[in-house]
């Protein structure tokens, strides 16, 4: 298309959810609520792991890296969401959209190496527990997770490049609540070809992989609990990976039904509330699941609690 003629735009105007006044206060009452108390847990997780020697070791590093994640994860897209509730016209400059995208699909990369790394390690410390120590030391664990930031800000790297190249002349009209890929591709008035095709590898390479690497994990470790003579062991097992799957069904669910189809499949209404799952509800899944079915981490939590207590007291004594 010949755009030489066309005015350039120059920002964008999000649609977000579209309905009465009253509907989308309700919407973002309870969006602001989830994402408040999405930042809490996940906060709270990183506080635990930090404060507690006991929980420094490669599980909960993993977990403190998922939650510090999840926290920039929803903050990169939450808050423009909460703005459409508000009001009718929100805009984005071009350049911050196509900052917005690279970090979303940034952290969605780095979110699905790390739960590949996670079930890893839940593989070796359930199926190798003689060697796990030295299979996954202190270094492992810390190169595992610094390459899972690595690689997921690398991955979507060119896409961005590509996208930055594109010409947009109008409409303005992002038919979303943040910079999702397809409705940017709609807007351009360049060859997109290229771009969607090399979007669409990259996101399918990513999530398809590293499922199959936590599937595959998973897979190996319901074998091994079987196996357990103990039906006390089998319990305490089992109760430690359910945790890890709970997070891994819900957002490997549905990024897979948004992203691993072609694009000429996409919906926008249904790319909106499938969007509300990753974006907003699955954050707040990880901190509730971790720390109301993990021992550890609610006996650290109490432990945290009774030396605050104690420092209180002491506190005013002296005073």
């Amino acid at each position: 298309m010949n755009v030489a003629n066309q005015t350039r735009v120059t920002e964008f105007i999000f649609l977000g959810f579209s309905g009465v006044l009253y509907l989308r206060l309700a919407l973002f009452v309870i969006f602001l609520t989830v994402y408040l108390l999405s930042l809490m847990g996940n906060t709270l997780i990183i506080f635990i792991v930090l404060m507690d020697s006991t929980l420094q070791t490669p599980m909960y590093i993993f977990l403190g890296n998922l939650s510090f994640l999840e926290i920039w994860y929803t903050t990169v897209t939450v808050p423009k969401l909460l703005a459409t509730c508000l009001s009718q016209v929100v805009t984005i400059s071009v350049s911050g959209c196509i900052m917005q995208y690279y970090f979303f699909f940034s952290m969605g990369a780095t979110e699905c190496i790390l739960l590949a790394v996670m079930a890893y390690d839940r593989y070796l410390a359930i199926c190798s527990p003689l060697r796990y120590s030295f299979l996954m030391s202190l270094q492992v664990c810390l190169q595992f997770s610094a390459g899972s930031w690595i690689g997921g800000f690398i991955a979507p790297l060119l896409p961005t490049i590509l996208i930055s190249y594109l010409n947009f002349c109008g409409p303005q009209k992002i038919n979303h609540f943040f910079c999702d890929s397809d409705p940017i591709f709609k807007l351009s008035c360049s060859d997109t070809f290229l771009v969607e095709a090399l979007g669409y590898t990259c996101s399918s390479v990513v999530i398809l992989s590293s499922f199959l690497l936590t599937m595959s994990s998973y897979g190996n470790i319901v074998v091994t609990i079987i196996k357990l003579s103990s039906r006390e062991a089998r319990k305490k097992t089992f109760s430690t990976c359910a945790s890890h799957l709970t997070v891994v069904t819900i957002y490997y669910g549905t990024i897979i039904f948004a992203y691993v189809r072609p694009p000429a499949k996409y919906n926008f209404t249904m790319g909106k509330v499938i969007s509300v799952f990753y974006c907003v509800v699955t954050p707040l899944v990880n901190p509730l699941v971790y720390t109301l079915r993990n021992k550890d981490v609610k006996k650290a939590f109490r432990k945290v609690l009774a030396q605050k207590r104690l420092l209180s007291a002491r506190h005013v004594q002296n005073i």
